[in-house]
């Protein structure tokens, strides 16, 4: 297989990457690979987490004192920046600051866009299609396109009224 980025050379890394929910995967040359920063992943993981995280994003994680722990598992953000592991679920509470920007820029989302539980799927749509079209009326009210505004007001209104042909 021939490299995706410089179309010249046999591919040897298969890179795959999951961003805003889009699923993508390209077949890099080690050049283009080691250019990109795939060309050894691994290499740093016994050593230092949080080195190889911040070389392949590009900054560093945020620095915490060694001596801030969780209060349930006992694990430190070094000791979560070091096996690349949480602890616990209340270390996600604990360590929100410092995780935060990593899961964003490993996961492309902070919140869960996947499957819901049967039954809550009517209230869930419904709830996440008002608050799209909130954040749609707010970007026309930032462009001064008051026309569309005040069509997407009126749309959140009959949602919240429970009006199913508002869509």
């Amino acid at each position: 297989m021939i490299c995706e980025l410089c179309g010249k050379n046999q591919a040897t890394t298969h890179v795959k990457s999951m961003v805003n929910g889009e699923y993508t995967e390209m077949w890099l040359c080690p050049h283009c690979a080691k250019e990109k920063g795939f060309d050894n992943l691994f290499a740093h993981t016994a050593t230092d987490f949080s080195s190889f995280l911040g070389s392949f994003f590009g900054d560093g994680l945020p620095s915490r004192t060694s001596a801030t722990r969780c209060k349930s598992c006992g694990s430190s953000f070094a000791d979560i920046a070091r096996s690349g592991k949480v602890g616990c679920a209340d270390c996600y509470t604990n360590f929100y600051d410092e995780l935060l920007p990593s899961i964003q820029k490993i996961h492309g989302n902070i919140q869960h866009t996947g499957k819901v539980v049967a039954g809550a799927g009517a209230d869930l749509k419904l709830s996440r299609e008002i608050e799209k079209t909130r954040q749609e009326l707010a970007q026309a009210v930032k462009e001064q396109n008051f026309e569309l505004a005040a069509k997407l007001r009126d749309k959140i209104n009959d949602l919240e009224a429970g009006d199913n042909n508002a869509k």
